[in-house]
């Protein structure tokens, strides 16, 4: 059985014997985007308070955190326009995900996003100030080291395109 040692809007930080964790408050859930078009994948750049810095990401979002009930693919879809400005003809689910399986009982659902047409600029909403970046898959190798030089933190769920192991 576990205790609640601290709650707030979306998390709490639990402990289980010597065990202490953060868990998703309610039923919400978060989807990860891959959209590629034309042999480019749209990612995300943006600050991130927990690590000081910007973070090199796969486009994604929380599920049901405005409406509750809310399906994977809409909120994907929602979030994909949001922060990238491109709306996605088709979005399939590819499974769920555990992000830090030691730490969090944080997941996500991974999905793909095809079909692609700009509709806006992207950037998030209120204070997000997301940077999009439209890659070449052949360049991404290159792009996240250069990146990564310039002192922008790397999301570890790039390894899913940087192994390729979704394309």
């Amino acid at each position: 059985m576990s205790t609640t040692v601290w709650a707030g809007k979306f998390l709490t930080v639990e402990t289980e014997g010597t065990w202490e964790y953060a868990e998703r408050r309610g039923q919400i859930a978060a989807a990860v985007i891959v959209a590629i078009d034309a042999g480019d994948v749209i990612l995300v750049e943006q600050f991130r308070v927990p690590l000081g810095r910007a973070c090199l990401e796969l486009p994604a979002g929380l599920v049901g955190d405005e409406t509750a009930g809310e399906s994977v693919a809409v909120a994907a879809g929602r979030e994909l326009e949001e922060e990238t400005g491109y709306r996605a003809a088709a979005i399939e689910d590819l499974g769920l995900f555990y992000s830090s399986p030691g730490m969090t009982s944080e997941c996500f659902t991974l999905v793909s996003a095809t079909g692609l047409t700009k509709v806006g600029d992207g950037g998030g909403d209120g204070d997000e100030n997301i940077t999009v970046h439209r890659v070449p898959l052949t360049d991404i190798p290159a792009f996240v080291a250069a990146k990564r030089e310039a002192g922008v933190a790397i999301d570890a769920k790039m390894l899913l395109i940087l192994a390729g192991s979704i394309l």
